[in-house]
């Protein structure tokens, strides 16, 4: 898959077959999306183009206060839209000046005289552009001055299985981790680096790996998980603890905290992808430090076999 950073570095394209939207995640609904889009490349022998965003328009027009929470970061969608067999990605840079450009425009300035696009595939309900103007209706008109194709996509294609971003942030936030899983088709992911702690874990015999996160990547509310941990393209089997640590912290600072299997390596400063393979209890204040020990080493048989029966990722 080619990735185009700038809208002036794309190359010519034969025939494109174009879909418009933010794809975060990259969950069933937009997979069934994807698979039509490249259904009909092939019928007309043209190429597939995922058109998106980059930063998310919500942070170029709020950048204080624009209350995302993203499924997926990018990196991350970029590897799964290659792996589904997408030809060329367009990472369009979005900045408030561009937020100004009317529907009509964009079609006319990027689709058509930068893309020369072929075939235009968009949702019933799909709008865009500035103000949301951009619908089927114009660009069914504008088609017919620019002679490309429009295509609109089936709405059971868009609600697969009842899929939506939407559902899997709640699910994620609900800490329902298998049903987030369900809708996503992989598991649900996110990505930080390893920085140093208080250190109390290797006193109890539970050494973690304390997570920085980015402020916008959507995460579960508090609780104990069983998750597998890429690092450097190794895989380790683990169990974290999303929260404030109730039983040996008092000053209520929300931390994501990893304990690796079998695992004694110094990855201060390295990057982690974290995949959350279920939930298993919600936080909870203990009446001491050793009732806590016994209830971790609980959580580590129960992740371990929740492990065991769950496939590898990568």
């Amino acid at each position: 898959m080619k990735v185009y950073h700038a809208l002036e570095n794309i190359p010519p394209i034969h025939r494109p077959v174009l879909t418009l939207g933010t794809f975060d995640g990259v969950h069933l609904g937009h997979q069934s999306i994807l698979n039509h889009l490249k259904k009909t490349a092939e019928t007309i022998g043209g190429e597939t183009v995922v058109f998106t965003f980059h930063p998310h328009p919500r942070i170029a027009l709020n950048p204080d206060d624009h209350g995302l929470e993203l499924i997926q970061p990018m990196d991350e969608r970029i590897k799964k839209l290659e792996s589904l067999g997408i030809d060329h990605l367009i990472l369009c840079p979005f900045t408030k000046e561009f937020s100004q450009i009317s529907a009509t425009e964009f079609v006319n300035m990027i689709l058509v005289s930068k893309i020369n696009i072929h075939t235009m595939t968009i949702g019933y309900n799909h709008h865009f552009g500035r103000n949301r103007e951009g619908s089927l209706e114009l660009l069914q008109e504008l088609s017919k001055v620019h002679q490309f194709n429009v295509e609109e996509i089936p709405a059971f294609l868009e609600s697969e299985k009842s899929v939506s971003s939407t559902k899997i942030r709640e699910a994620v936030k609900d800490g329902n981790i298998e049903l987030a899983n369900r809708y996503l088709g992989a598991p649900f992911s996110f990505k930080g680096v390893v920085v140093e702690g208080d250190k109390i874990g290797n006193t109890i015999g539970f050494p973690t790996a304390n997570i920085l996160i980015d402020k916008i990547q959507l995460m579960p509310a508090s609780g104990v998980f069983a998750v597998r941990v890429n690092l450097k393209g190794k895989l380790f089997d683990g169990m974290m603890n999303i929260g404030n640590r109730p039983t040996i912290s008092k000053n209520g600072e929300r931390r994501v905290e990893i304990n690796l299997f079998d695992f004694s390596q110094n990855i201060y400063g390295q990057e982690l992808v974290v995949y959350l393979i279920d939930k298993i209890r919600a936080e909870q204040n203990f009446k001491s430090v050793d009732v806590l020990k016994e209830q971790l080493k609980k959580d580590e048989i129960t992740s371990r076999h929740i492990l065991v029966l769950h496939p590898v990722v990568a």
